[in-house]
């Protein structure tokens, strides 16, 4: 198991110690999400003028939404990543039945070559027999 990680972030002009089990950058990379959603709400008057408990309930209703868009996109990836997977096993599965007909006819093809040469030898042969008599 990881070892818990310890790290100062700054969060709206607050310095916050974030604790976790992933690694240091992580930690600066989810504090600096937030510090980003905090200082872009903070410069619209109409938030500015909100009490402090309704601009933390809208900035964590942006931050849902902001979730939940994320996990919508990752969802649509995911069905359209299976559909592509599909495809691609309906291809191959195309693919090897093509190749057995074609070895199948390369064979029959050599087949009837030999069959045709056989034939021509014999015709050949015939006709020298023909003249013969």
């Amino acid at each position: 198991m990881a070892s818990k990680t310890d790290t100062e972030v700054i969060i709206g002009g607050k310095v916050f110690t974030l604790s976790g089990y992933e690694s240091e950058e992580y930690l600066q990379k989810v504090a600096s999400y937030i510090n980003n959603k905090v200082n872009e709400y903070s410069k619209l008057d109409s938030f500015r003028r909100q009490p402090l408990d309704t601009q933390a309930v809208l900035l964590q209703l942006n931050i849902a939404d902001d979730y939940f868009k994320a996990k919508k996109k990752i969802d649509v990836i995911e069905e359209e990543l299976q559909t592509k997977e599909k495809e691609l096993y309906d291809l191959k599965h195309e693919l090897i039945s093509a190749q057995i007909k074609l070895e199948n006819s390369e064979k029959k093809y050599k087949e009837l070559q030999k069959e045709f040469d056989d034939n021509a030898k014999k015709i050949v042969r015939l006709e020298t027999e023909l003249k013969d008599k």
